[in-house]
Order: structure tokens, then sequence, then C-alpha cells
């Protein structure tokens, strides 16, 4: 029996596919479904998880080579949020694009794990080193 680290076993099944180059979606309630794509549901209620604590549960585990969002993030959120997702990154520069070149990068993921996070454009895509 898991009693540390991530102990979901579909996150642990898609992170044990997480290799090099390959993309994982973390995305708010309102992200729309990709019938072709593995989605792994954690929304529970507004804002439980947010998309925020799935980075802290994956920080330890798993090592990020680029990471994508949507530049309207920056323009509907304080900066403190910004700096959370910074740190919660370990530091690998954000590119930021428009949203819908942004959805343009979802169909190639391997996997997205759905949050119930409201934050406005809170959506981000995870590169593997």
């Amino acid at each position: 029996m898991l009693r540390t680290g991530i102990l979901n076993p579909q996150i642990n099944a898609l992170l044990s596919r997480f290799r090099h180059t390959n993309t994982i979606v973390i995305a708010d309630r309102g992200f729309p479904f990709w019938p072709q794509i593995e989605t792994i549901d954690l929304a529970l209620v507004d804002d439980i998880p947010k998309v925020t604590d799935v980075l802290r549960a994956l920080q330890p585990v798993v090592s990020y080579g680029a990471v994508f969002m949507a530049k309207e993030f920056l323009e509907h959120n304080p900066a403190a949020l910004a700096a959370d997702y910074r740190a919660l990154t370990n530091g690998i520069p954000t590119t930021f694009e428009p949203h819908p070149q942004f959805k343009l990068r979802v169909p190639q993921a391997i996997g997205l794990i759905r949050t119930a996070d409201i934050t406005q454009y809170g959506n981000i895509i995870l590169e593997s080193a």
C-alpha cells in the first residue's frame, strides 16, 4: 500500500508514461472535454482541488523541461498567483501564448488532469524534461 506521494492510481499510471517531451495538461473545471485524451477528473467542489494543489503534489516527483500557459492568465489574475505557479514549476520559464494557441497544444498531450479550480485561464501544460 502506498503511504506517501501520489496516491491516485490513475495519476501514477499517467506519470509512469510521462517521458521526454511528453506533455500533461492540468486544467480548471471549465476546460473543454477532449475525448481523445485520457482525462483524470479530480473535481470535487469549487476550488477543491486547485491547479496549484496538483502542481504541489507533482513537484517532488516530476521533472519539467517546459511550461505553457495562456497569456490571458497574467491579465486576469494577481501577480502573487503567477509567482505561486512559477514556484510550483521550479522556476522553469513559462511560455505565455494566446489562449486559442495554447489550446492547440492540448491534443498532443498524453493526459489531462481536471481540477475544480475557478481561476481564470489557470490551465497549464507541463512538458517533460
